[in-house]
C-alpha cells in the first residue's frame, strides 16, 4: 500500500508541475481549442494536458518491475497517444483513428488480455477488441465538459485499484496508481473554468488504459464468479463513459447525425439543460460513477444480494437514460427544428410501441421481485433446496402477473402523469396476479413445497418496483420543471381546490408561469408543502413580497376568500402593477 501511495503522490507532484509547462507550450505552438458551435467551451483553451499525463506515466512506468510487463501496457498506450497528439494538431478522419485504436487493441490482445466472456476463443477475441476500442472511444467522447473525463477516471480508477490489489496484480496496480496521480494533477487545472484540456492525447490514452486494466484479474467465465461477475462488473465500473457513449450514439443516429460528429448532446449537457450548473452536472456524473464502482465491487463478491442490487441499479440507470434522451439540448432553433424534422417520423412510428418497452421492463421486474422474495424467505441451504420450485413456478407467476396487470389497466397510463389511480390499478393487478398464480400452482402442483409467505413478499416487492419505476419519470419531470420553468413569477393564493391542477396548468401552454409557492391565511398550513411547493405565509407575507417585487402575478385559487380580502388583494395588485389571475374550477382555465 505504501508503494501505491508513493507512486500516486510522485505522479501527482510531477503532473502539477508539468501541466502548466504543457499549457504554456500549447499556447506558444497554437495548440488551442477555439470555441465552436458544436462544442461546450466558450473561450480559447490550451490543449496538451494529455501530453503531461502521458509523460508522467511513462517516466514512472519505467521504474516498475518487471519492465517487460509494463512495456505491454505502455507501448500500446504511447501508440494511441501519438495518434491523439496528431489529431490535436491536424484532425484525422474517424476511420484513421479507428484503425489506430484497433491496432493498439490488437497488441493488447496479443499479450494475452481477454474478456473471457465466452468459451469460443475467436468470439472472445473479437469481443475483447470491441471492448477496448469501445471504451477508448467512450473516454474520448466523455471529454466534453471541464473536469468530467479526468474526474470520472479518478473515481472509477479508485475502485479498479481496489480490485487489482485484491487480484494480486501488483505491477498493474502500481501502473494504475501512477496513472491516477498524473490525472489528479491535471484535474487541478481542468476543473471549471478549465485553463487546459487533455485533448485526444489524454482521453485516448486514458480510455485505452482503463479498457485494458479492467481485464486484469478478471476471473474466467467458467469459474466460481459466474456470468454476472465476469460481464457486469467491468460494465458497472465504467458505467458513465458507457452510458454517455450509448446515449449520444443512439440519439445522433435517430436524428440523422453521424455518431462521430461533435455536438452538445452528451449526458453532461443534458443535465445542464435541466437546470444544473456545469459543476453540479459534472459532480452528479462523478457520483454516478462512484455508485457504479460500489456496485461493481459488490458484484465481484458474487453474492445473491449483489445480483439483485446490480439488476435494480442498471434498470434505474436505463430509466434515467431514457428520461435524459427526451431533454432538448440545442438552443439554436434551426438546428433543433432540423433534428425534430428527422426525429418526428421515427418517433411517430415508435410511439404506439411504447407499451412494448413497459412490458419488457416488467419482464425484468417480475422475476426480480419473485427471486428476491425467495431469497428473503429462504436463506443459505434452504434457498438451494427450494431453487427448483422457484424455477418451475417462475413462468406461471410471470404470465399471471403480466395478464393481471394488463387486465387491471396498468398499461393504460402515462409515466409523466403517474398518479394515485395508477397505483390503485397496479395494486389490483398485482393482487389478482398473486391470487391467480397461487390458484394455478394449486391446480398444477397441488401447491406442495410452496410458501404463501413468498407470494406476500413478492406482491409487496413487485408493487414497490412497478410503482417506483413509473413514478421516477414524474419525479424527475417535476424536479426539472421547478428548475427550468420560465415566465412570470407567480404565487398561488389558496391551497384548497385545484391546487395541484393549478401547478400543472402553470407549466402548460395556457400560462407561462413560474410558481414560487403558495399563500394561505390558515396558520396551520404555514411551512407545509403542496405539490412540492412551500406555503410561504398569509396575506401579510403576500403584501411584503409585492413590495419587494419578488412576484409578477397572483393566481387566486380559493372560493373561501371574503369580499373585503379579495378587494384588498385586487388593490395591492393594482398598486404594485401585478397581474391577478383567477382560477375557474369548472373550466380549469386561467383568465385575467
Amino acid at each position: 500500500m505504501a508503494s501505491l501511495a508513493t507512486y500516486f503522490l510522485v505522479a501527482l507532484a510531477l503532473s502539477l508541475a508539468a501541466t502548466p509547462i504543457c499549457r504554456f507550450a500549447a499556447v506558444r505552438l497554437g495548440a488551442v481549442a477555439a470555441p465552436q458551435q458544436d462544442r461546450w467551451h466558450k473561450r480559447p483553451t490550451a490543449l496538451f494536458g494529455g501530453v503531461g499525463i502521458v509523460a508522467v506515466v511513462a517516466a514512472l512506468a519505467l521504474t516498475i518491475r518487471p519492465l517487460g510487463t509494463v512495456a505491454e501496457w505502455l507501448g500500446p498506450g504511447l501508440l494511441i497517444a501519438a495518434f491523439g497528439f496528431t489529431d490535436d494538431f491536424l484532425p484525422l478522419k474517424p476511420s484513421t483513428k479507428l484503425i489506430a485504436q484497433v491496432v493498439a487493441a490488437s497488441i493488447l490482445l496479443f499479450f494475452g488480455l481477454r474478456l473471457d466472456w465466452t468459451q469460443s476463443m475467436i468470439l472472445d477475441a473479437m469481443l475483447t477488441l470491441f471492448w477496448i476500442v469501445g471504451i477508448t472511444n467512450a473516454f474520448n467522447l466523455l471529454d466534453n465538459m471541464d473536469g468530467l473525463c479526468a474526474g470520472t477516471a479518478l473515481v472509477a480508477g479508485g475502485f479498479l485499484l481496489v480490485e487489482l490489489q485484491r487480484a494480486g496484480a501488483a505491477t498493474e496496480a502500481l501502473y494504475l496508481a501512477s496513472l491516477l496521480g498524473a490525472t489528479a494533477g491535471f484535474l487541478f487545472y481542468n476543473l471549471h473554468p478549465a485553463s487546459i484540456f487533455m485533448g485526444d492525447t489524454g482521453s485516448l490514452f486514458l480510455g485505452l488504459n482503463f479498457a485494458a486494466l479492467t481485464l486484469v484479474g478478471v476471473p474466467n467465465s467458467t469459474g466460481r464468479s459466474g456470468f454476472l461477475s465476469v460481464v457486469t462488473a467491468p460494465v458497472l465500473l465504467l458505467l458513465v463513459p458507457i452510458l454517455d457513449t450509448t446515449l449520444v450514439t443512439a440519439m445522433r443516429l435517430l436524428s440523422g447525425r453521424r455518431p462521430s460528429q461533435g455536438g452538445r448532446d452528451h449526458t453532461s449537457h443534458r443535465l445542464v439543460a435541466v437546470g444544473l450548473s456545469e459543476a453540479t452536472a459534472v459532480a452528479a456524473l462523478w457520483l454516478l460513477a462512484a455508485a457504479g464502482g460500489v456496485t461493481s465491487l459488490l458484484v465481484r463478491r458474487s453474492g445473491a444480494s449483489a445480483a439483485i442490487i446490480a439488476a435494480t441499479f442498471l434498470i434505474a440507470v436505463v430509466i434515467f437514460a431514457v428520461f435524459l434522451a427526451g431533454i432538448r439540448v440545442y438552443e439554436d432553433r434551426n438546428e433543433a427544428r432540423h433534428d425534430a424534422a428527422r426525429l418526428t417520423p421515427l418517433v411517430a412510428t415508435l410511439m404506439y410501441k411504447a407499451r412494448i418497452a413497459e412490458v419488457v421492463l416488467d419482464l425484468c421486474l417480475i422475476p426480480m421481485a419473485y427471486y428476491t422474495a425467495y431469497r428473503l424467505r429462504f436463506e443459505g441451504n434452504l434457498f438451494a433446496a427450494n431453487y427448483s420450485f422457484f424455477i418451475r413456478s417462475l413462468p406461471v407467476v410471470l404470465a399471471a402477473q403480466l395478464i393481471s396487470i394488463f387486465l387491471a389497466g396498468g398499461y393504460r397510463g402515462t409515466w409523466r402523469h403517474f398518479g394515485l389511480m395508477d397505483v390503485v390499478a397496479f395494486a389490483k393487478g398485482i393482487a389478482l396476479g398473486t391470487v391467480a398464480a397461487q390458484m394455478l400452482l394449486l391446480y398444477i402442483y397441488r401447491f406442495q413445497s410452496y410458501s404463501r409467505a413468498v407470494f406476500v413478499i413478492d406482491a409487496a416487492l413487485l408493487m414497490l418496483l412497478l410503482c417506483g419505476s413509473r413514478a421516477s419519470f414524474r419525479l424527475l419531470a417535476e424536479m426539472i420543471l421547478q428548475r427550468t420553468a420560465s415566465g412570470r413569477r407567480a404565487v398561488i393564493y389558496g391551497t384548497g381546490g385545484a391546487s395541484l391542477a393549478t401547478i400543472r396548468e402553470a407549466y402548460g401552454e395556457a400560462a407561462a408561469l413560474r410558481v414560487v409557492g403558495f399563500i394561505d391565511d390558515d396558520p396551520l398550513h404555514r411551512n407545509l408543502r403542496v405539490g412540492g411547493y412551500r406555503v410561504l405565509g398569509g396575506h401579510g407575507h403576500l403584501a411584503a413580497m409585492m413590495a419587494r417585487r419578488e412576484i409578477d402575478c397572483v393566481v387566486l385559487n380559493t372560493n373561501l376568500i371574503s369580499i373585503d380580502l379579495l378587494q384588498d388583494v385586487q388593490r395591492l395588485c393594482s398598486h404594485h402593477e401585478i397581474e391577478l389571475l383567477r382560477l375557474h374550477l369548472l373550466v380549469k382555465r386561467l383568465t385575467a
